[in-house]
């Protein structure tokens, strides 16, 4: 029997399964709509489906350098308990392997991971597991020295907050120290010229206004302004933020003293800019239990 985009469309509305999912369920039974739901239902991806509304805002960052390349992974999931499970741990030390060869997170969730693509994969994971999750973000750097590090971490390489640093230069232990830095301080780029200048331009009207509010002469706001979007600077851009394990110099100085230059560098907190519905810990627990 001929499948059509009609009955795809129908078995996704009953079901919330994919569309080529869908599609595979319908040819695998002969166009059986009832057979079809059973189908997905035994393969787990109906039960995905369901749960793919839910908010996924816990999970792990995973990262991993290989031959000067850099990766950090962001594998979501809707509560921490997850995040503890040895299985999701594995599954996210694998997809970070298959993101050392992937461009962006298309070409991520499309990587072969042991015969099943990484989306693929992941589906698996929520009807196996029970809960909601997705591959959401994917950085990658690269550069003569690159390192890694991990903040919270619950295995090796897996953690709550991943920072990848690239340098010029230098050496493994410079690139990791840096790399604690960013972890602490998330600055917003790497120096001035890499900042939003929308976000440039919205300080300097505050600080502006705020100058003003002093009722000094205008050269004296002008000079005012300057020290202040000096300061803005030293506080958001990485080059020019005091190094945390010596604060009586810059991150960049303390790079140059390496011998180094800090070509690139990403940090990736899980949950970053997820809105997340609160719940007492008394719900998380029953709602993990309920499935």
């Amino acid at each position: 029997m001929a499948v059509t985009a009609k009955m795809v469309k129908e078995l996704r509305d009953l079901s919330g399964a994919g569309m080529m999912d869908a599609k595979k369920a319908l040819v695998e039974t002969d166009g059986n709509l009832e057979a079809a739901m059973d189908w997905l239902r035994t393969k787990g991806l109906a039960k995905a489906a369901k749960k793919a509304g839910r908010t996924a805002a816990e999970g792990l960052v995973g990262v991993k350098v290989e031959d000067g390349v850099g990766v950090a992974v962001e594998v979501n999931s809707e509560t921490d308990f997850v995040g503890k499970n040895a299985d999701f741990q594995n599954m996210v030390s694998g997809i970070v392997a298959a993101g050392v060869g992937a461009d962006d997170l298309d070409s991520l969730k499309a990587a072969d991971m042991g015969g099943k693509t990484v989306e693929e994969t992941v589906t698996d994971a929520i009807a196996t597991i029970g809960e909601n999750m997705s591959v959401r973000r994917i950085a990658k750097v690269a550069g003569d020295v690159v390192a890694a590090y991990v903040h919270g971490a619950v295995a090796d390489g897996l953690g709550k907050i991943g920072v990848l640093v690239a340098l010029k230069g230098g050496d493994e232990t410079t690139a990791r120290n840096i790399a604690m830095h960013v972890a602490a301080t998330n600055p917003a780029s790497l120096s001035e010229e890499d900042l939003d200048p929308a976000l440039v331009e919205r300080e300097k009207n505050v600080l502006t206004e705020q100058a003003r509010e002093s009722g000094k002469p205008e050269n004296i706001i002008e000079n005012m302004i300057k020290g202040r979007m000096k300061k803005f600077f030293s506080e958001v851009t990485l080059v020019n933020q005091s190094f945390v394990m010596n604060p009586d110099i810059t991150v960049g100085q303390a790079a140059k003293d390496a011998g180094a230059e800090i070509v690139a560098f990403q940090r990736i907190e899980v949950g970053e800019g997820i809105e997340k519905k609160e719940e007492d810990f008394a719900a998380e627990v029953a709602k993990t239990i309920g499935g």
